[in-house]
């Protein structure tokens, strides 16, 4: 089993990582990719509805419920660390995982930084910012762009991360 390379989508709340995110995934898959996202955060979240039978094999003590519907399945298992690295086995088949959040751990990262929501960038001095995407005039020393140049970010990710000959930096 291989994890996919793994880029992590960070910057402020509010500052468009996963409306960047939504714009990047079908630019991704109509290029041929099979893409999957994580969404980090810090509250507690159900996916399922308190009192229907799922939720509750999972609150019975269940370390792993799945919840199986045609087409889709929706998975609840406990982790023993809050760490991108306990999630990765999932992704198993995929080309590329996206995640929004992590801004802490050791992946490539992507900053979202829009200057009417945002004082600082927040990854500005990271040695793993790969890339800078922004309505700022700033220069970030990593490949800069708009918050609208999707095509164009989607090249320099395919290009860095998902070429045969692109090796992705650390």
């Amino acid at each position: 089993m291989t994890n996919p390379p793994v880029v992590s989508v960070v910057g402020s709340s509010g500052s468009g990582k996963t409306t960047l995110i939504v714009k990047l995934v079908p630019e991704l898959k109509k290029r041929g990719y099979r893409v999957g996202t994580v969404k980090h955060t810090f509250h507690r979240v159900d996916l399922d509805t308190e009192g229907k039978d799922s939720w509750r094999h999972k609150d019975a003590g269940a370390e792993t419920a799945l919840l199986v519907s045609p087409g889709t399945v929706h998975l609840a298992r406990d982790l023993a660390a809050d760490d991108l690295a306990a999630v990765l086995p999932f992704f198993d088949g995929l080309d590329i995982v996206i995640t929004e959040g992590y801004k802490r751990e050791s992946t490539p990262k992507i900053e979202v930084f829009r200057r009417e929501r945002q004082n600082k960038p927040v990854c500005i001095d990271d040695q793993r910012l790969v890339a800078f995407v922004t309505d700022a005039d700033i220069d970030p020393g990593v490949p800069c762009f708009s918050l609208e140049a999707v095509s164009a970010l989607a090249d320099f990710i395919e290009k860095t991360f998902l070429s045969k000959t692109g090796t992705p930096p650390l």
